[in-house]
Order: C-alpha cells, then sequence, then structure tokens
C-alpha cells in the first residue's frame, strides 16, 4: 500500500515541552531541506496532546528558533495566534474532535475498544510480569469484555483510555520500507494494545500523528529513530483506516562523544544555549546538516542553498553521530571569519555591551571586531579576547609569565620603549603608518631591529606575545593608553 505522492509534504512536529534541542532542529532541517530539493511544503505542526508537559511561550520559542536558522514553513501556527495554510488548525489541541471521530470509526470496525483498568491494576500486571521476566505489556483483560459489559461500564462513567488493537497471531509481523534503513520487519508480538485516547480524553501521539498525517496530505514522515519501534503501530492505523501509507525515514540518533544518547548532562543541547553563546545560525545549520548525512564529497562549508541542492535521504547514515562541539567551534570560527564586519559588528553589540565598550562608537566597534575576529570561536568570547582593549594599565613586570618579565625588563626594550614613548608623547595621535615611522625611527636610534624590536612592544602594549596586528591595536587604544602603557614599563 505504500506509495509515492505526486507533491512532497513534510512535516515537523515539536512537543512544546521547553527550548528546541539541536537534534529536533535537525529532524526539522532535513525536513526542509528535503521539502525544498523536491519543490514540496514544508509543515510545522505542534504536538501538544499531553498537557501536562507543556512549558509556556514554548510554541513562541519554536518558531522563533526555526526562523533564527533559517527554516521557514510553508503552512503552520502563526504568532501570535491563528496559521497560515490549507490543513489546519497546527496545534492537535485544536483537533481533539476530529481524533474522536476517527477513533470511534475504529470502535465500530473492531479496531479499538475502551479499557477499564486503574493504575492499581496495571502496575500490578507489570510486576507479575516482571517476577516471571516476561515482556511488561497490556494482557488485554478489556478487550475480552463482552458488549454488554463495556456498555455497562460507559454508562456508570466510569473512567476510560482507548486502546487500538493489535493482531493476536503471534506469527504476524509488519515488514515495511525505510528510506535510511531499507527493509524493516518488526513481530507483532512485540506490540503492545496501545492508547490512542487517553482518560482525558486527548489522543496519544500514535493516533494523532496518523490522523493528522493523513488529513494532511503528508507524503513522507522524517523523524528520528525513536520512532521506529511504534511504526508498525501507526502502519496498522493506515490500514485499519484504508488509507495510503507515507514514506517513512528514521534519522540516526545524536550522540555525546562517549557514543551515550546526546543530553545536557554532558553539554548544551537547546539550540538557545548555542544562540546566546554566539553561535552564527548559518554555522549551526551547516554543522548539523552535517551530523548524519553525508553529502559525497569532502567539503564541509555548505550554504542554506547548497544544503539544499546537496540533500538526499539516501545519503543519511544509519548509525548515530557524534555531536562533536570542537568541531562546531571550528566551523563556527570559518564563518565569524567570513561574515561582512557590518554584520558581525550588529551580531555582536550585546557581547560587546557586556565587555563594557560604548558601542555607540561604530567605527571602533568595527575595529575591534577585525581585530579579534579570527581568534573567535564564538561571539561569548569577546569580553575575554577583547580585555587588551580596555583603557586599564597592564601591571607586566609582576607578570607570572616569567618570559614576558623578562622581555619587558631587558636594555635593549627598554630603549625602545624610551624612544617610541618620547615620539607618541610629542604627537597629538596615533595611527597605524605613524606607528610604523616611528619604529622605523626606533630602530634607527637604538639599533634594535627585528623581533627584538617588534616583539617587546606588542607585550608592553597588550600583554600578550600573540594576537592582533599591532597596528589595528594601537589605533582601537588611542594614544593616551599606549603612551600610559609604554611609560609604566620605564
Amino acid at each position: 500500500m505504500e506509495h509515492m505522492k505526486t507533491t512532497v509534504r513534510v512535516r515537523f512536529a515539536p512537543s512544546p515541552t521547553g527550548f528546541l534541542h539541536v537534534g529536533g532542529l535537525r529532524t526539522a532541517l532535513y525536513n526542509y531541506l528535503f521539502a525544498r530539493r523536491n519543490n514540496g511544503q514544508f509543515i510545522l505542526r505542534i504536538e501538544d496532546t499531553d498537557q501536562s508537559r507543556q512549558v509556556e511561550g514554548a510554541v513562541e520559542n519554536l518558531i522563533h528558533s526555526l526562523r533564527w536558522a533559517g527554516i521557514e514553513f510553508d503552512e503552520g501556527p502563526e504568532l501570535p495566534s491563528g496559521s497560515r495554510g490549507d490543513y489546519g488548525p497546527y496545534q492537535q489541541s485544536d483537533r481533539v474532535d476530529l481524533y474522536h471521530e476517527y477513533t470511534q470509526q475504529l470502535i465500530e470496525n473492531d479496531y479499538a475498544y475502551h479499557c477499564f483498568c486503574s493504575e492499581e491494576r496495571l502496575e500490578k500486571v507489570r510486576q507479575q510480569q516482571m517476577e516471571r521476566e516476561h515482556r511488561s505489556k497490556y494482557d488485554k483483560h478489556c478487550r475480552r469484555l463482552s458488549k454488554e459489559e463495556r456498555k455497562s461500564r460507559l454508562d456508570a462513567g466510569m473512567p476510560n483510555v482507548i486502546r487500538m488493537k493489535i493482531p493476536e497471531d503471534a506469527r504476524d509481523e509488519i515488514t515495511f520500507t525505510d528510506k535510511i534503513r531499507g527493509e524493516v520487519t518488526i513481530p507483532l508480538d512485540n506490540l503492545d494494545d496501545q492508547v490512542i485516547i487517553k482518560s482525558d480524553g486527548f489522543p496519544t501521539y500514535h493516533l494523532a500523528n496518523v490522523v493528522d498525517d493523513h488529513l494532511m496530505e503528508i507524503s513522507h514522515v522524517i523523524r528520528g529513530e525513536e520512532w521506529l519501534p511504534s511504526t508498525p503501530k501507526h502502519i496498522l492505523l493506515y490500514q485499519y483506516f484504508g488509507w495510503d501509507i507515507p514514506v517513512f525515514a528514521h534519522l540516526p540518533l545524536l550522540l555525546n562523544e562517549d557514543r551515550s544518547k546526546l543530553s545536557k548532562r554532558q553539554g548544551d543541547v537547546a539550540v538557545e544555549d548555542y544562540k546566546e553563546k554566539g553561535y552564527l545560525s548559518e554555522a549551526l545549520v551547516n554543522f548539523i546538516a552535517l551530523l548524519g548525512w553525508n553529502p559525497g564529497d569532502d567539503e564541509e562549508i555548505y550554504s542554506m542553498n547548497q544544503l539544499i541542492a546537496n540533500f538526499d535521504l539516501e545519503r543519511i547514515n544509519k548509525s548515530g553521530a557524534v555531536f562533536n562541539v570542537e568541531k562546531l567551534q571550528w566551523m563556527n570560527g570559518v564563518y565569524i571569519r567570513n561574515t561582512e564586519t557590518e554584520r558581525l559588528v550588529d551580531l555582536s553589540l550585546p557581547f560587546l555591551k557586556r565587555a563594557g565598550f560604548d558601542t555607540a562608537d561604530h567605527d571602533k566597534m568595527s575595529k575591534i571586531m577585525e581585530a579579534v575576529r579570527d581568534n573567535l570561536h564564538y561571539l561569548a568570547e569577546i569580553p575575554d579576547v577583547t580585555a587588551v582593549f580596555q583603557p586599564k594599565p597592564l601591571d607586566l613586570k609582576e607578570s607570572p609569565d616569567q618570559e614576558v618579565r623578562d622581555m619587558v625588563r631587558s636594555e635593549s626594550s627598554q630603549k625602545v620603549f624610551r624612544s617610541l614613548s618620547e615620539k607618541i608623547a610629542q604627537s597629538r595621535s596615533i595611527t597605524a603608518d605613524q606607528l610604523r615611522d616611528w619604529m622605523k625611527a626606533v630602530q634607527s636610534e637604538t639599533g634594535v631591529k627585528g623581533k627584538d624590536l617588534w616583539m617587546p612592544v606588542r607585550v608592553a602594549l597588550t600583554g600578550e606575545m600573540h594576537g592582533p596586528e599591532l597596528p589595528l591595536v594601537i589605533e582601537i587604544l588611542g594614544r593616551d593608553a599606549c603612551l600610559s602603557r609604554l611609560q609604566a614599563l620605564v
């Protein structure tokens, strides 16, 4: 019954339980790339049927995070309210009546039944199964109730859930083709009579996603591999309803360095965390895209348009992908170095303010970012790498670095400091061109040249033996700060 619809329609269906996980971002990205590659539609649908786990503002955060990443949906919920598209509403809590309508069809066709078992009874059954070392699953007690017993309990208003029926022949199995994993076979004996309507009247994911995917004409279901074991339940529901089955593609897990499932116990997992640290959206998207997908060449830097042009579901790996933060930092550094200065300054303003700079001086901010961009992995490092540009004295004679202490105290360095200080003191300004002329004169006067000439000046002005180009440093620091730091050493 599986088939390819003529129009590609895919969906990203997160639960509004907090910030967008980087694994969720990858799922959204792959759906988006596949839709754009095939001239299809990308739908955002909010799976908010678990009312107990909802977090206020999570839907807004999801939408903002997707748009920050450059992932724009064609249909879905809009802010502050409403929706865009002809298949809405796009929040499942607004579609509950639909789920009840289709559940009633299942009951009438003997594919589902009311279950009245209490939590206490279910727990007792679980304990007994564990003691016997049996697989823990529902014992189908209410499946065997007569129509009269079931009606009597419903008439009495007994709390209940609705379960779908799994065929009871232990020899039965479901086989389907996954675009990433090939042919997958799962015995029906492994499956439970799944709850599809909870006691609060809300559907579980299993029912809601099938109904919505059908009604929204989803052609490809691209989701995480945690849903692979449940796919036979979903296929059964498609069969029970007599609906066409979409194409499935189950994405590999994202892993920590120790190959455990990616979790916040070992680092940041929310898109918001990386945004707040000053990772560029296009760098995070580029990095995430390559976690599990192989474009077939040795390139590592891809724009969104290049990702779209190259994306293919069949090039996604089956095995989990390690989330290597060092690789992300390297990639983000590449994007920082290649970003236009104007945009980089705009992105960096919150971090420059945090570092204590007057960001109203846009020309100075541009010079600072030009000076430090090559040393940045992410923008939250700005307060550290720009500390040298703050007009504060550097106590280098007492530096913990022996090499620095020896350098600034040496006889040749002292000659350089005195000569250069005199020249700066006689000038009202300091520019890169002036510095070069002065340093030539200092070399002629002192006989000091090469590394012994330039390195002590760098150390005197920055406190570091390596860093931004010195002419750029002195323009940012200004005449007074440069003179003060040199005079403090003589």
